[in-house]
């Protein structure tokens, strides 16, 4: 029986710019972070069952669950910059056999024989969420573990207090089993081994080292070009240490007993250079560890994690404590997020740096965006923009490659970013091969016609890139060859023909900009990735002009479940979100004034968004709402409803002016929950209709959707889960909702979101146009907040809530500007303080001016305003 966490949690996020705690304690709102944050912790009375429920230590670049069996605490040590394969693989053609990230198992062994340590009564394990560090309380023993946040390091301190104390010995092992294994003979490498496990034409080797005391596991793969490689050193620090291979996938590191403590020292490294010595780049970071020393690391820690938690704040509470259990479980977000997205690139969604199986995890190790987002589309708001880069950085890197692709196979003009992608984006193809795709993927060509050429050439490749999707994921064994069919319907799959994710993923790059008015990032990042989505589709070939004027998009998906439809209401949101946007950013900029007309063209003359009347669906006396698509398609429902308008683009928002689209958001919403939401509502794993009840101002839904998404629902296989909720959450708060291998808290993503949604909002009425920033939106009147958080304009907003009566809210302009805000107290005078000035404001919008750096105060005229400490 697995351990639960006691906890209440507070949340504190951390800004962009430069905000240190004494500067956010000068306004109204202040608060005791330590107090606060604790509040989040793990506490296990028991040992956990199983090692996904390890508690997880990162420092965005390397991690591990950290858990234990009675003799030993256990780690799989892994990197987000590590990748067994790339896009040009033909070693993987079924899904979920694909791997990365993994990098080795470390077993720091406290008996070798006698009684076990992690047992019985004295056993306490616990994550202190404010300084990032692990501790575990056995028989006589103690440890305490981090993630050095300056290199990629991880320190262990084991205070042995036992009166005979055992050696204490640390097993680094291999991940991969022995198909070919190759005993270093030569004098040079005589203490080395090593593995060779070959899949296809796809290598991988782990050597096993000894060097200087030191014990190190190198990893590397191999593939055509590809190479990819990784290290693992181990080393003990101020004790006589003795080191030994234990057999040809493990070698060991055992320190003299002694009574005290002892620093072990597990540091990493990855490369993509073959010519790179990854061993000796991971004990150069081992090395620069020692010298610190585990209070030297610690502190330096402490000193980073309660930075990055005073930053801002989001603190909740309700009389039934669903508000304050919504908070816990957000805290935890931030920390997962804090713990393994600061790297090079994205963790991958199921798995994170949290892998405990080796190589096993379902979905392989291809991104999937609508996956990824869960994660990232709730970041903009806490303001801590360095837990988003590592998602920028990597779809910068792949822009030339899906640009390649954006004409190779769809004969269009801009960059195409896949649903499901590898981390170097989409492999170049044979221009034989491109030209007969892109006919085929343009429904140009007869499926039936394909070349024997491009039959052959498919058939190795994976199964899960949306480039290839349209072929099953399983498949059988013929006459010794291993067979796979497709799906049926011609070149479409469930991510084949999906155009949005590009513009859900600009979307994000402008809104970067437009949280922090950074023109640097406008022009050098964002702007490429907004022009190259609205040139997609304004050049994309099956992009038509009817006979109604209209430009229509045919032969697409409405992301999975639709597939060759027309006007997919995907497709057709994006193109309606995005070129307002690419006509502001050029006008910001100062850029490509040729093309504005021709885009403001194509923006007079999208279709409209689909509706049940377009597809056909529309009852007697039913309100008009939103559609997938307008028929026919070849697999689905077209008159599927759907909330996109509602979630992306500021097509529809508590901004919005036109009370007709407002009305089919509605109508839409209510058409999808007929029966509304109680505490017993489950809500899917995915499901973003949460910002759309935000959008929407749906206060009372909200109520129950948040906590409802974020908790722990009956157990159900991953496949079972859709349509119901997550699946049973761990006792560390993730869960395995993706299956083996793949575990995560997509959810937790997903309601801070809402969450956010419905505290604060800036969006504009319309895309494009001036933000207006609304607080407490959607906020349910029950609960009472206090929150910090980060709006459009690179406004930081401080904002209060008890008893359902808004106290105060607080601006500080980071960058400057005139700041537009929806009036918190309809039809009440309201001050503005500056200072010892003051100035009267009124009406439904109020609008003033702010100089970089100024703070102001509104609250209701006549109001005393007075500090506020949260705790």
């Amino acid at each position: 029986m697995r351990s639960l966490a006691v906890v209440t949690a507070v949340f504190a996020v951390a800004c962009l710019l430069p905000c240190s705690a004494a500067d956010a304690a000068e306004g109204l709102l202040s608060a005791d972070y330590q107090t606060i944050v604790s509040r989040a912790d793990l506490v296990y009375e028991k040992p956990v069952e199983r090692s996904e429920e390890g508690m997880p230590v990162g420092n965005g670049r390397m991690g591990s669950l950290v858990w234990t069996v009675p003799e030993a605490l256990k780690f799989q040590i892994n990197r987000v910059d590590v990748f067994a394969a790339n896009s040009s693989t033909c070693s993987f053609p079924r899904g979920s056999l694909d791997y990365a990230s993994v990098c080795g198992y470390v077993d720091i062994n406290l008996v070798d024989f006698g009684e076990d340590v992690f047992a019985g009564d004295t056993f306490r394990q616990h994550l202190a969420i404010y300084d990032g560090l692990v501790t575990a309380q056995g028989k006589c023993v103690a440890t305490r573990v981090l993630a050095w946040h300056e290199r990629d390091v991880m320190a262990v301190e084991i205070d042995d207090q036992r009166e005979q104390p055992a050696p204490i010995s640390i097993d680094l092992r291999m991940l991969r089993y022995a198909l070919q294994y190759i005993p270093r003979m030569n004098y040079e490498l005589s203490k080395q081994h090593a593995v060779v496990v070959q899949t296809g034409a796809h290598t991988a080797t782990s050597r096993l080292e000894i060097r200087g005391g030191r014990i190190i596991l190198v990893q590397e793969f191999r593939e055509g070009d590809h190479y990819s490689a990784s290290a693992v050193a181990a080393g003990i620090a101020g004790r006589e240490e003795k080191a030994r291979y234990v057999n040809e996938a493990a070698v060991r590191l055992t320190a003299a007993p002694a009574k005290g403590p002892l620093t072990i020292l597990i540091a990493s490294a990855s490369s993509f250079d073959p010519k790179e010595d990854v061993a000796a780049k991971a004990l150069k970071e081992l090395d620069a560890a020692a010298a610190k020393g585990f209070d030297g690391l610690l502190a330096s820690n402490r000193a980073w994690w309660h930075d990055f938690w005073s930053k801002s704040l989001v603190r909740l509470h309700s009389e039934d404590g669903a508000a304050d259990y919504v908070e816990q479980n957000y805290t935890y977000y931030l920390y997962i997020m804090a713990s393994s997205s600061r790297g090079a690139y994205m963790p991958r969604f199921g798995g994170m740096l949290w892998y405990t199986t080796g190589d096993m995890r379902e979905w392989g190790a291809e991104y999937w965006w609508h996956n990824q987002s869960c994660y990232y589309n709730a970041l903009p708001a806490v303001n801590r923009f360095e837990l988003m880069d590592p998602m920028f950085a990597m779809y910068s890197r792949m822009y030339d490659s899906c640009a390649e692709a954006a004409r190779e196979q769809w004969g269009s003009q801009g960059v195409w970013l896949p649903e499901t992608s590898w981390f170097d984006g989409l492999e170049k193809l044979p221009p034989d091969i491109a030209a007969e795709m892109r006919d085929l993927c343009l429904v140009k060509k007869p499926w039936d016609q394909r070349s024997e050429a491009f039959r052959l050439f498919a058939e190795p490749k994976q199964t899960f890139n949306s480039r290839w999707n349209w072929r099953n994921h399983g498949g059988k064994w013929e006459h010794g060859r291993y067979v796979m069919t497709d799906k049926g319907a011609g070149p479409f799959g469930h991510v084949t023909h999906i155009f949005s994710t590009t513009a859900k993923i600009a979307w994000l790059y402008w809104l970067r900009y437009e949280f922090t008015q950074d023109k640097a990032w406008l022009k050098d990042r964002a702007y490429p990735m907004i022009k190259g989505a609205v040139e997609f589709y304004r050049n994309f070939p099956n992009v038509k002009k009817g006979d109604d004027g209209k430009y229509h998009i045919y032969h697409v998906n409405n992301h999975e479940p639709v597939w060759d439809t027309q006007d997919a209401l995907e497709e057709v949101s994006a193109m309606r979100g995005m070129t307002p946007l690419v006509i502001r950013a050029s006008e910001i900029l100062g850029v490509d004034a040729d093309l504005r007309p021709a885009w403001r063209e194509f923006a007079a003359n999208l279709a409209p968004l689909p509706t049940n009347d377009a597809a056909g669906s529309r009852k007697p006396d039913e309100p008009q709402r939103w559609a997938s698509a307008v028929p026919p398609a070849r697999q689905g429902d077209p008159s599927r409803p759907s909330l996109v308008p509602a979630l992306f683009y500021d097509l529809v928002t508590v901004a919005t002016g036109d009370a007709e689209i407002v009305k089919a958001g509605n109508a839409t919403f209510e058409a999808m929950r007929p029966k509304g939401f109680d505490e017993n509502t489950a809500v899917h794993e995915l499901d973003q209709s949460g910002a759309a009840a935000a959008h929407l101002g749906r206060a009372k839904d909200l109520k129950f959707m948040i906590p409802n998404q974020m908790r722990s629902l009956p157990p159900r296989r991953f496949c079972d889960a859709v349509g119901g909720g997550p699946e049973d959450t761990l006792a560390n708060r993730l869960n395995l909702r993706e299956g083996p291998g793949a575990i995560g808290c997509q959810r937790l993503g997903r309601a801070a979101e809402a969450m956010h949604e419905a505290l604060l909002a800036s969006a504009p009425p319309a895309p494009g146009k001036d933000p207006i920033i609304h607080v407490f939106p959607a906020w349910p009147k029950e609960w009472d907040a206090q929150f910090t958080l980060l709006t459009r304009g690179a406004f930081l907003v401080s904002a209060s809530m008890e008893k359902g009566n808004i106290e105060f809210v607080e601006i500080r302009s980071q960058a400057g500007g005139e700041c537009r805000l929806h009036n918190p107290w309809p039809n009440a005078a309201v001050t503005l303080h500056r200072g010892e000035k003051t100035e009267d404001l009124s009406g439904a919008l109020l609008v003033f001016r702010t100089d970089k750096g100024e703070s102001v105060t509104l609250a209701p005229k006549g109001t005393l305003l007075q500090p506020k400490k949260v705790s």
